[in-house]
């Protein structure tokens, strides 16, 4: 991936979180954040003793699950705007998550992205709990193809904007791998969330 298209990429990150900040009340509830355990010991690995399937062919996703904090959300194909920037989600739909077109689909070979809101100008939105994850999670990928791909959850980090890493998240992977990105660290109501959660997480089976 080029840089231009990293710094898009952190730049919607960045976005999906600051809606409520700017629009709605003045009670600002913070989300979740991953604590110490959840992190990687050293550096990005599967985690012990998970099994690791072999990709799929590429297909498109259409849904996305993660039961232990009732997720259950659509997916949608996103890219650039028109300005050259990633579009993002609709702020104003609480229950929808973007994945990055021009990248690896769910379940394939590499690293797939993954974009949702955190809240919005009515409260909390898809990835609201995402920061609340533990390590073996279970997150489900329904595809065009009927099926479904299965991660389990190797770590869940936080980063503050200047501190994002772009090689950690974005770089290449030999297996299937997901990242699931969203707002979070410090708030600011001026500018919004001051970082990035990022939930790493690879292909353990298929149904």
């Amino acid at each position: 991936m080029s840089q231009k298209a990293k710094g898009w990429l952190v730049a919607a990150a960045v976005l999906v979180g600051i809606w409520l900040i700017r629009h709605g009340s003045e009670t600002q509830l913070m989300p979740p954040q991953p604590t110490a355990a959840q992190a990687f010991a050293a550096g990005p690995e599967v985690l012990p003793g998970s099994p690791v399937a072999e990709p799929l062919r590429p297909s498109t996703p259409v849904r996305l699950r993660i039961p232990s904090i009732r997720v259950d959300a659509p997916m949608i194909r996103l890219g650039l705007r028109s300005d050259g920037s990633l579009a993002v989600p609709p702020a104003e739909n609480r229950n929808v998550v973007s994945w990055y077109k021009d990248g690896t689909p769910p379940g394939a070979k590499g690293t797939a992205l993954v974009v949702g809101h955190v809240d919005n100008a009515q409260g909390r939105s898809v990835f609201y709990n995402l920061g609340s994850l533990a390590k073996g999670s279970t997150i489900e990928v329904d595809r065009r193809d009927g099926h479904t791909a299965v991660f389990s959850l190797d770590a869940i980090e936080v980063y503050a904007n200047k501190d994002f890493p772009d090689q950690r998240v974005y770089g290449p992977s030999p297996n299937a791998s997901l990242r699931l990105i969203t707002c979070g660290g410090g708030f600011s109501k001026t500018t919004g969330y001051q970082g990035n959660v990022v939930a790493y997480a690879h292909l353990t089976g298929v149904r």
